[in-house]
């Protein structure tokens, strides 16, 4: 006669224990690239239109516009602001295209920061 017993891990000594670990992985999310929006000096375009330009497409203050006015007026060149991709294209085509709108040379690229 042949006797089954039944170990400490179940009848038959399986070692399951019904249970399953499940790991979640987070998904990594990728920063979008960044583009600085930056416009260029010119002899013709008035500085007021600049500073209304600063302050009508990126909501600076008239102290910042000022700011950076001057700064493109002496060094030729002056940041705007950092965005994503298609909120850059979109001010960079916004203020080109009102420049035009008003006659004026003013020259608004993008760059990848």
């Amino acid at each position: 006669m042949s006797a089954t017993t039944a170990g400490p891990d179940g009848p038959g000594g399986d070692n399951r224990s019904g249970t399953a670990i499940i790991t979640k992985t987070k998904p990594r999310t990728k920063r979008p690239n960044l583009y600085r929006v930056l416009l260029l000096n010119d002899d013709y375009t008035p500085m007021e239109f600049v500073v209304l330009v600063l302050q009508r497409f990126f909501n600076k203050s008239s102290e910042d516009a000022t700011r950076i006015m001057l700064h493109v007026h002496q060094n030729g060149v002056g940041e705007c602001g950092i965005f994503t991709y298609e909120v850059a294209e979109t001010k960079v085509t916004q203020v080109m295209d009102f420049a035009r709108k008003h006659q004026h040379p003013l020259q608004c690229v993008m760059e990848k920061k």
